[in-house]
């Protein structure tokens, strides 16, 4: 057995052109051996972190649920060697016919990592979806990566076959092989990503369960499987005669018959004496294989498509644009009809707000494990909705909130919303897409651009009647308090939206709670609690009110300095 790792693997590749597609084939010199994969180093991983500097090339694989992620340190390196030709690779490739993309061994690694970085150099929309099939791979990946692509259609572009014969592919799975490494931590454990077909002479199905997958690679290691590489090309020949096996079983009566079928066609159906392994318990496996199977089924029959369920989403919108301009015509706004429930059809309003949060925190927990780019696009489509639903729904959470007698929303502000502000401060563009005169036109119909506007103003109320009574039980005050500094810091907060025109008129309607809290902080001024003479932009605004004039798009600010 080696003592380290070959460094001296040369990568060479083939582009062959045919009629109906391209192929790109990889192969390594010398080929990689058990013997190779077995030496002290060669199972390490190196993460992608690591890789910012010298390998650039798999950060946009990275997602909100898995920032990191941890490759073989060998097929890194190989892939490395390729870094000063991937251009010319990526000219030769036809973005108008189908590409297939091959290795055998450590060149199928090298195969998988070249399909990596291409799906980051092309436009899905555009071009078709390569298909990387790799012949005896060894696995490349540890759990972040393959939690990164099983929730991406890139998923369904690798097609691993996997010889029963074959050593290779399970090798890193090996409970034996746990060397450590600088580089990443060795607690973490190869896993399979893709779809795997395993062959034998009795046939050939394939799977796509990646812990099922593992466990049967595991299952069929053995230290004692034959040194020899195995040659793919009889494989290749069986295929185009034999009927292969999917993972879809489940449609067939009983479920366990096409289980047992798919299980012993990877070979472990053969004698005892044929089989490169020893000691498999055959019915744990099936047995294992059935409650994998069934734990998918309601992954496969009820997967979220946001899509189909956008109509749903634009009509429980559409009345909640009626339930806001019909507030608005009671002379009280939306907000604070939700928050008094004072009329039956706020009970309505509760099943259609639970609809949308329930589709949104859906749709956000989606893209967030998809790999940056995909996401990227994703999230471009579904920014505009979901800045809407923000601005309309968020103040209803927030309204239920404090309708409950709870203080400090901001502090446990729920994850959705949160992701879906920062996709909108992201995305390169200004927080609204109109500018301040398109915006003066149009007030009337604006939603509040800081969906967390009520919530700020629930929090000045408070600091206004904590002040109030602070003030009657005691002959001191003190001016210098965290209510003063938090009531002056909400002021200039409330007059940069109304420069901005960025907050809906609907908070000057007389049973706003905004209009409650300038009731409440007009008796702390009168009151000297803030001190001699105080006055303020806003102040003044209320105070001649001047905000009349904000719904029709022609109050002027003219500036006035704090005192």
């Amino acid at each position: 057995m080696n003592n380290a790792p070959s460094s001296d693997f040369l990568v060479r590749f083939k582009i062959d052109k045919r009629p109906n597609c391209n192929v790109i084939a990889f192969v390594t010199w010398p080929p990689c051996t058990k013997e190779h994969l077995q030496a002290v180093g060669a199972a390490d991983f190196v993460s992608s972190s690591a890789l910012k500097d010298t390998l650039p090339l798999f950060e946009f694989l990275c997602s909100k649920a898995n920032p990191c992620f941890s490759i073989n340190k060998l097929a890194v390196e190989r892939f490395k060697s390729l870094r000063g030709v991937l251009p010319f690779l990526r000219s030769e490739i036809s973005d108008s016919e189908p590409l297939i993309i091959t290795g055998h061994g450590l060149g199928g690694s090298v195969a998988s990592l070249f399909t990596l970085w291409l799906l980051s150099e092309i436009n899905l929309s555009k071009t078709k979806r390569p298909l990387c099939v790799t012949f005896g791979s060894p696995l490349i990946g540890d759990e972040d990566l393959k939690a990164i692509l099983q929730y991406s259609v890139w998923n369904s572009c690798f097609l691993h076959v996997v010889s029963a014969q074959d050593p290779l592919p399970r090798v890193l799975t090996s409970t034996h092989n746990s060397p450590s490494t600088e580089s990443a931590s060795r607690t973490n454990e190869y896993k399979p990503f893709g779809t795997f077909m395993l062959c034998s002479e009795l046939g050939f199905t394939c799977f796509e369960d990646p812990e099922f997958i593992l466990e049967f690679l595991k299952a069929t290691y053995s230290e004692v499987s034959p040194h020899f590489l195995v040659d793919y090309k009889p494989v290749v020949e069986q295929l185009k005669l034999k009927v292969i096996c999917e993972d879809t079983s489940w449609f067939s009566q009983p479920l366990l018959a096409g289980i047992t079928v798919q299980v012993l066609a990877t070979g472990l159906g053969q004698p005892l004496q044929q089989q490169p392994w020893q000691n498999i318990d055959i019915n744990a496996l099936i047995a294992k294989a059935e409650r994998e199977f069934k734990s998918m089924i309601p992954m496969k029959t009820q997967v979220f498509d946001p899509s189909k369920e956008l109509n749903d989403e634009k009509i429980n919108m559409a009345r909640m644009e009626w339930y806001k301009k019909a507030s608005k015509h009671s002379g009280i706004g939306y907000y604070d009809r939700d928050k008094n429930q004072s009329f039956t059809s706020d009970q309505d309003v509760e099943k259609y707000k639970k609809t949308l949060t329930c589709y949104w925190e859906k749709l956000v927990d989606e893209v967030d494990k998809k790999p940056q780019k995909e996401g990227a696009s994703f999230r471009t489509r579904w920014l505009f909705g979901g800045t809407n639903y923000r601005r309309m729904i968020e103040p209803l959470d927030i309204a239920a909130f404090y309708r409950d007698g709870h203080t400090g929303y901001l502090k446990g502000r729920p994850k959705h919303y949160k992701l879906l502000e920062q996709r909108l401060n992201n995305d390169g563009r200004p927080a609204s897409n109109a500018n301040i005169n398109s915006k003066k036109k149009n007030v009337e119909a604006n939603l509040t651009e800081d969906s967390c506007f009520w919530a700020h103003v629930e929090e000045a109320r408070i600091s206004c009647k904590l002040m109030l009574i602070r003030n009657s039980e005691s002959s001191i005050v003190d001016l210098e308090g965290p209510h003063k500094s938090n009531l002056i810091a909400f002021e200039g907060y409330v007059l940069g939206l109304l420069r901005n025109y960025a907050v809906s008129p609907e908070i000057f309607l007389t049973k706003s709670s905004f209009m409650g809290w300038w009731k409440e902080y007009k008796e702390i001024i009168a009151k000297g609690i803030m001190g001699t003479f105080y006055s303020s932009p806003l102040t003044e605004l209320m105070k001649t009110r001047r905000y009349s004039h904000y719904a029709t798009g022609s109050l002027e600010f003219p500036e006035i300095c704090m005192q």
